[in-house]
């Protein structure tokens, strides 16, 4: 089962990822609507990272 949930999210990945490339080539309207879903979403969880790593969650190595 969750095999096949992370099937159809590495899907949506690839799918949102062809249409950000088709949509910078003039694609049509609906695989820029797609393209722009998908950079919000990107943009999403790359500020969440951003946020958990301010927040103190930080492992440090110190070895040397």
């Amino acid at each position: 089962m969750i095999n096949l949930v992370l099937l159809g999210v590495l899907a949506l990945t690839v799918g949102g990822c062809a249409c950000v490339v088709w949509a910078e080539r003039g694609g049509p309207r609906w695989a820029r609507r797609v393209a722009t879903v998908t950079l919000a979403g990107s943009e999403f969880v790359r500020r969440s990272q951003k946020r958990r790593n301010r927040s103190g969650n930080r492992t440090t190595s110190g070895g040397d």
